[in-house]
């Protein structure tokens, strides 16, 4: 009878080693590092959250007093409708300056980049106070033929109120820095869909419309949520040239009662408020539009016979 030597051979060095290296009871070593950054974060911000509340001179009484005075809430609404109405426009002119931007006329682009320069290049700030003030340069609006008659004309300052000055300098502004982000979307889609486009006959217009745009929307929505945030924010401005916004409502109460940092605080509340439901509403928009990206990335990998990551909410759908 013979014995296979491989039997008989004495196990290797190291058997003890491996013994102890065994994976089937490993697990994860204990983060002390994290739990200890974790607690000094938390004890530092539980600290700074009692010292706030704990200091009358904040003037919490004042806040609670005030928030839903209706003063502040008629300036609230009033910071609402601005940012509304200037993002319209500012987003509908912004698309036609892109498209302008991109056109092969060397005129419409040529324009459209001199408009982007020259609102992207100056403050907000003063392109308001110069609407506000257009009247000292043209003390009447008209309408005519250049150097010959004139049809209609209206006095400047009848045209020009704090909310036509208000709504002309937030949507100029903004359309420039809407013309740049729709630009990079457009730019972003394969310049084959435009041939393939116009292989089946569309013109260009409707090419941008039913094929382009909706492609572009990936990249345009998550800086255009940028863009509306920073607009609510914008419209404090607007307080220099008498507009009755969120910001002029409530300094027109600590003009009164003097208490300054208390009505500060009633703004700062409602905007990180406004801005806390704006970015959940992004999140969601720009989930809607990454669903493409899902489905292909789910496809691939069932192609691939790969298991692919869904989110949880699609998965029960």
């Amino acid at each position: 009878m013979t014995t296979n030597p491989r039997d008989s051979a004495p196990p290797p060095s190291g058997g003890a080693d491996l013994e102890r290296r065994d994976v089937a009871n490993a697990h994860m070593p204990f983060p002390k590092g994290r739990v200890a950054a974790w607690t000094v974060t938390l004890l530092i911000a539980a600290y700074c959250a009692w010292s706030i509340a704990r200091n009358d001179n904040f003037g919490w009484h004042v806040v609670g007093q005030y928030f839903f005075d209706p003063v502040v809430i008629d300036g609230l609404y009033v910071s609402l409708g601005l940012t509304v109405v200037a993002m319209a426009f500012g987003i509908v002119l912004g698309l036609l300056l892109a498209i302008a931007r991109l056109s092969k006329d060397t005129l419409a682009s040529a324009l459209a980049s001199l408009y982007i320069w020259f609102f992207r290049g100056t403050p907000l700030l003063v392109q308001l106070i110069f609407w506000y003030n257009l009247s000292t340069l043209f003390p009447t609006l008209s309408i005519g033929i250049p150097f010959g008659p004139t049809f209609i004309s209206w006095d400047t300052n009848s045209v020009i109120s704090p909310m036509t000055a208000a709504i002309a300098g937030l949507a100029l502004n903004e359309a420039a820095y809407m013309a740049e982000i729709i630009r990079g979307g457009l730019l972003s889609v394969d310049k084959g869909q435009f041939e393939t486009a116009e292989a089946f006959g569309m013109t260009r217009i409707r090419a941008l419309r039913r094929i382009i745009i909706p492609q572009a929307m990936r990249s345009i929505v998550p800086p255009t949520g940028n863009q509306l945030i920073s607009m609510i924010k914008a419209t404090s401005l607007v307080s220099v040239i008498a507009m009755a916004d969120l910001l002029y409502s409530v300094q027109s109460i600590y003009n009164r009662t003097f208490e300054v940092i208390p009505m500060l605080l009633v703004a700062v509340i409602w905007y990180l408020l406004i801005t806390s439901v704006l970015n959940i509403g992004q999140s969601y928009v720009e989930r809607h539009y990454s669903r493409a990206d899902r489905r292909s990335a789910a496809t691939k990998a069932a192609k691939e016979g790969t298991p692919a990551l869904v989110p949880a909410q699609e998965a029960g759908q």
